[in-house]
């Protein structure tokens, strides 16, 4: 996909994930690595498959299962992605936040996305979640930016206003849930790299400088279509690992340990994400 999608290409894959639904979807999920799941949590699941769906991108990550699952949560009616292309796979801009577009077109006005991320912050330790407050998007920053191209008027405007990119209710929210039910949270700034090498040291360094906390090879944007299209959003990442700032022998960053890791961070996420649905008023 060279070009953003027709109005045509984007209501033809709804109608497909539409036909699954027993009602309209108010609250959308992505996750990230590892964390595929959560979706087990839901009620009355029912999934479809990505090759179902037209032009819906499929990953081809170890961690990500590929698949959309709509059913109960706490209370709500939810479309969960189980997992999500990303651009360093050779996919565009556009086909990464294809599906965001696809959700608001189905109805849903509010989005958690999640991810597995590297700690810059050094309080941090893999396992903790933290709440987005802000992110630092360097692939768009250099021009490989989701909005490129002529604008979708029917979802949003030309020149969308990112001053507050995550909803600053839902983070109050989260925290407090977190807090509550005694999860490590944090919250801080999330930087986006395009991938698929983990940082240099020297590149870690550069990202805390500029005010990073966490780092990762998602989300970015992906927020920022849904905020272009008038969603509130909510981004937690599960931290995966510590982004190394010192050359060493003694340690390596791999995808397996940002797998193992997960398998702590899903129970919490979990928990964090029915807790704050829980609270959460249906619209």
């Amino acid at each position: 996909m060279e070009h953003p999608p027709s109005s045509d290409q984007l209501h033809m894959a709804a109608d497909t994930i539409r036909q699954h639904c027993t009602r309209t979807p108010q609250v959308g999920v992505i996750l990230g690595s590892g964390m595929s799941s959560l979706a087990d949590a839901m009620e009355d699941g029912r999934t479809i498959p990505y090759t179902q769906i037209p032009l819906f991108p499929v990953s081809t990550v170890t961690g990500h299962t590929g698949a959309l699952t709509v059913g109960s949560l706490a209370g709500h009616y939810v479309v969960v992605l189980q997992g999500r292309a990303h651009y360093y796979e050779g996919y565009s801009m556009y086909q990464i936040t294809f599906p965001v577009r696809v959700l608001r077109l189905l109805g849903v006005h509010t989005l958690i996305v999640t991810n597995a991320a590297g700690a810059l912050n050094p309080t941090f330790a893999p396992g903790d979640l933290m709440v987005l407050s802000d992110h630092i998007n360097l692939v768009g920053m250099a021009g490989a930016h989701p909005l490129r191209g002529p604008n979708l008027d029917e979802l949003g405007p030309r020149f969308p206003d990112m001053s507050q990119v995550y909803d600053p209710t839902l983070r109050t929210l989260a925290r407090r849930v977190a807090q509550h039910r005694g999860l490590p949270i944090h919250e801080g700034v999330y930087i986006c790299v395009a991938g698929p090498s983990f940082e240099t040291p020297a590149e870690v360094r550069f990202l805390r400088l500029i005010g990073g906390d966490a780092v990762g090879m998602s989300t970015a944007p992906e927020v920022t279509v849904a905020r272009h299209a008038g969603m509130r959003v909510l981004g937690i990442s599960g931290i995966s690992n510590i982004a190394l700032d010192q050359p060493t022998t003694e340690r390596r960053t791999t995808h397996e340990e940002v797998l193992e890791v997960a398998k702590v961070i899903v129970p919490r996420l979990t928990e964090l994400i029915k807790g704050i649905l829980n609270e959460l008023p249906p619209q």
